[in-house]
């Protein structure tokens, strides 16, 4: 059984990622980390952790006996370019000192998230492939192709067991999305939960990759339990779901609320979207270790309208 630790547990991903671990290794394996409160299961022990500060850090793995790392705390694409030196500075060190910890041998494994953001206008963008130009125009995806590189530098170098996806849109219904230039889809399903209508900040035809949150954290578990010999990619694989636009899924929300509106008002994060891919070929995620989406994009709309509050908690609330 692992000792996991994750790193940004208050986080989109993080807080249902802990849920996750606990099935997996059970609630006093598991240890949240990060600058606030999450609202963890009342078993996992939460730690005030800055994973920028490497001797709070180098603490807290020894003092939990942790083998698992779990670095997702980051600031992403569009809160990242109103900030971008603080964007490097967390994006890339916080990922270097958790390498560092496995590098002593104190970690065994580490998981850390890439994204689509990696991507720039010069890469292919339909069933965009493992390996291809890479040429962010945002400093969220200048850290994540610098993150990306460090992983494979540290495996290749001192044999780091490190492992990653490049995530599409993640879509969750738990915790609000953090400022990244897929979060029109969520913000669509809740204005369409309330009965208003939705000014939508990305064109109608802006297709780009997204993912449901079932299906990140089974990948992100299933890449973490395979056999390392039958891992061939050491910085991050492509990851892929559904691919879809935002006047495809205004049609398909309508479904459940036939007068729900959108209307469209593109703002600085269309020149992001339009520099990323339309789809993703994640074939070499399929055949190393066997990874298949549980869902479809009609599939993930009706999760979604199940699964998504109409209003997230306000902060404190306790909820």
């Amino acid at each position: 059984m692992h000792r996991v630790l994750v790193i940004g547990a208050s986080g989109q991903i993080g807080s249902e990622l802990v849920d996750a671990l606990v099935d997996a290794h059970g609630a006093a394996n598991v240890v949240a980390g990060d600058l606030r409160a999450a609202a963890t299961p009342s078993a996992v022990q939460f730690v005030t952790l800055d994973t920028l500060d490497a001797a709070r850090l180098r603490e807290v793995v020894a003092q939990h006996r942790i083998d698992h790392v779990y670095q997702l705390a980051a600031l992403l694409s569009a809160v990242g370019e109103a900030a971008p030196l603080q964007t490097w500075t967390l994006n890339v060190n916080a990922l270097l000192n958790v390498l560092e910890l496995a590098r002593e041998g104190r970690v065994a494994r580490v998981f850390w998230p890439s994204s689509i953001a990696a991507f720039g206008p010069r890469s292919q963008r339909d069933d965009t492939p493992q390996a291809t130009v890479m040429d962010p125009g945002t400093m969220y995806g200048v850290t994540k192709v610098a993150g990306e590189r460090l992983c494979e530098y540290y495996f290749r170098r001192f044999g780091v067991d490190v492992r990653s996806v490049r995530y599409p849109g993640v879509l969750g219904s738990r915790t609000p999305p953090g400022g990244g230039t897929t979060d029109y889809a969520i913000e669509m399903f809740q204005a369409a939960k309330r009965g208003e209508p939705y000014r939508c900040f990305l064109g109608p035809d802006t297709r780009l990759p997204m993912i449901g949150m079932p299906d990140v954290l089974r990948a992100t578990l299933e890449l973490m339990e395979a056999d390392a010999a039958q891992l061939g990619v050491h910085a991050s694989y492509n990851l892929a779901a559904s691919s879809f636009t935002p006047a495809e899924l205004h049609a398909a929300i309508r479904r459940f609320a036939p007068g729900f509106e959108v209307t469209y008002a593109p703002d600085f994060r269309q020149a992001i979207a339009d520099s990323w891919p339309r789809t993703i070929d994640d074939g070499e995620a399929r055949s190393d270790w066997g990874w298949r989406p549980q869902f479809d994009f009609e599939g993930l709309v009706a999760h979604m309208w199940e699964a998504i509050p109409r209003d997230w908690p306000l902060p404190g609330s306790g909820s």
